[in-house]
């Protein structure tokens, strides 16, 4: 991905600010090109993760605020949505803390996400702790990604697709993990409702 280097080269420092608003709204694989500029001395890695914290954070608090205004509204305006939304957030509601901490990792999902958890009834204080917590998570790891292994990105032939490939693979398995951590804590409540009804 050349236009990295090329924001680099032309904006210096400014480029820290410029990843912050890319990651307001996405951005895995513009910080891990970032992340391998920053493993051959062109930024600073720690600067980089900063902004990328701060931009994955700002960009879901954004969300969940639009869903926690304007959320009534759209599902005003498309009734056909009420009902599975509802389902969706009673959900959501149960499992709140584990999708919080893994849905940025599922691809296509992340904004739809943050609207969908400001509709629920989760307190402002609690989604923006677990939402600092998985900002954290997530730029240690892209940034960290691309500065860890960018010696062997960068002898890589089609790096662009390699690089897909990695977040694409990263986000398969965190939503894998999310399912299983769910279907565990299902069967864990359906075991103690059986031995309740049993007593």
């Amino acid at each position: 991905m050349h236009d990295i280097y090329t924001l680099i080269h032309r904006h210096g420092d400014l480029f820290y600010f410029i990843t912050f608003l890319w990651t307001v709204l996405e951005g895995e694989t513009f910080v891990i090109f970032a992340g391998l500029a920053a493993q051959k001395h062109m930024l600073n890695i720690w600067l980089l993760f900063l902004a990328a914290w701060a931009g994955t954070f700002c960009g879901d608090q954004l969300f969940f605020a639009a869903g926690r205004m304007f959320g009534a509204r759209l599902l005003h305006h498309l009734p056909r949505l009420e009902a599975p939304v509802e389902r969706a957030l009673g959900w959501l509601e149960r499992h709140a803390d584990i999708f919080i901490l893994t849905y940025r990792f599922m691809y296509g999902v992340r904004n739809i996400s943050g609207i969908a958890i400001g509709m629920s009834h989760l307190p402002w204080r609690r989604f923006m702790a677990l939402n600092a917590l998985a900002s954290f998570i997530w730029a240690a790891a892209f940034a960290g990604f691309g500065y860890l292994f960018g010696d062997v990105i960068s002898h890589m032939h089609h790096k662009d697709e390699v690089v897909q490939n990695s977040v694409h693979h990263v986000m398969l398995s965190a939503l894998g993990l999310f399912l299983l951590i769910v279907v565990f804590r299902l069967a864990v409540s359906w075991l103690q409702r059986r031995r309740q009804g049993g007593q």
